[in-house]
């Protein structure tokens, strides 16, 4: 678990209308809205080996309990229901010596408190069933384990290979078009193996320093776009935007090719970490955002909305990955995916019959304000999914 100086956290599992915390996830998914009546506030000590007395319903709504870690071990504490073992709320990282507050949106029904000392097993208190007039409990979240994520790792995994042999195919045509010296034959080359990389999404975790070599951008370098680590797809995008002729770049084609190809070789031995999948579905459609719709991230070819159509199957290809554990359990699934489609469409209607796209820049402002408006439902309604497939203890 998390050492004592990890900052905690203290949420509600989205998705679940019998709880509500301070969380942003959680007003999204659980429909969580502020309350006038102050609620009393019910006390719950924790110790090595002992999660808590029994407590009474507390009155106001939400309640809210203060839980304080009196022992000597940093622990996590969840709000479960004893009977199924999901989850409603829960603390990472309860310090030693430490209180922090639990508001829950409680329902009839039974609960306990379960607490997961550092290098300790589970503990779980005792059972509170209540009958209060507030309507049922929502069903708890059950638990992700590394075991349910092994198959969605496993699916993406092979996505990713079938997607990096394209990427190979694709940055050898590039190279060749490069030496031939065509500039919309290298440009057409160029934007099809840059989004052969981007539709590969939450795996650019998992790409150590090829990630940099073959997408990495000028920022940071002290060079700048004439830095000598400048390499890869931007690189060549920046060129042929700006009066290189593409034979002149040929030789950095010809490294990109061979940095792809060593990351084909390299991917079968690097690791994917579960996380990866559920934290990136929001975090590819997080950069498009920060860095392809303001146009930050473009060196030129004015192909952002390109790329944020890739990124879109990037994170579909994740969600696909991880659906049979996480739509079970996050009831905003199908809402989720609708504004996934929604924000698709938006995008491809700046793909012309031509083959061009809008770049971000030249958007009209109706166009800009529906499409910033359709990102931004989408990555709160993406926000819950990582939440929810973290993976946890349980003993």
């Amino acid at each position: 678990m998390f050492s004592t100086a990890r900052q905690p956290k203290v949420r509600a599992l989205p998705g679940l209308a019998a709880a509500c915390t301070l969380a942003a996830v959680a007003a999204v998914a659980a429909g969580c809205t502020g309350h006038a009546t102050a609620p009393t506030d019910v006390t719950i000590t924790i110790t090595r080996g002992n999660c808590g007395a029994a407590w009474a319903a507390p009155s106001g709504t939400p309640a809210t309990f203060q839980l304080h870690n009196s022992g000597t071990v940093t622990a996590e504490v969840d709000l479960i229901d004893p009977g199924t073992g999901g989850i409603y709320a829960e603390i990472e990282g309860l310090s030693p010596g430490t209180t922090r507050p639990m508001s829950v949106q409680l329902g009839r029904g039974s609960y306990a408190f379960r607490c997961l000392g550092e290098d300790t097993d589970a503990v779980t208190g005792p059972t509170v069933r209540l009958t209060i007039a507030n309507p049922a409990q929502a069903p708890a979240v059950q638990p992700v384990t590394r075991q349910d994520m092994f198959d969605p790792v496993n699916r993406y995994r092979a996505y990713v290979t079938a997607g990096l042999g394209t990427l190979s195919t694709d940055a050898r045509a590039l190279a060749a078009a490069l030496h031939g010296g065509d500039l919309n034959a290298s440009r057409a080359a160029w934007l099809t193996a840059h989004l052969a990389y981007e539709r590969l999404g939450a795996a650019y975790g998992t790409f150590d320093d090829f990630a940099d070599k073959i997408d990495g951008g000028p920022d940071g370098l002290p060079g700048g776009v004439r830095d000598e680590d400048f390499t890869g797809l931007r690189r060549i995008e920046y060129g042929l935007w700006h009066g290189e002729a593409p034979a002149s770049l040929a030789g950095t084609g010809d490294r990109l090719a061979a940095d792809v190809d060593g990351l084909r070789e390299a991917f079968p031995r690097q690791q994917t970490d579960p996380l990866d999948l559920t934290l990136r579905a929001h975090e590819i459609m997080e950069n498009a955002e920060r860095f392809e719709l303001t146009g930050d991230a473009d060196q030129g070819s004015g192909t952002g909305l390109a790329t944020v159509d890739a990124n879109l199957d990037g994170t579909r290809a994740v969600l696909d990955a991880i659906a049979p554990v996480l739509q079970p359990r996050y009831p905003g699934w199908s809402a989720m995916t609708s504004a996934l489609a929604g924000v698709r469409a938006l995008v491809e209607a700046q793909h012309h019959g031509d083959g061009g796209w809008t770049p971000p820049a030249a958007l009209a402002q109706s166009d800009r304000q529906r499409l910033n408006a359709a990102v931004g439902d989408l990555l709160e309604r993406l926000a819950p999914v990582a939440a929810i497939g973290e993976i946890r203890r349980t003993q």
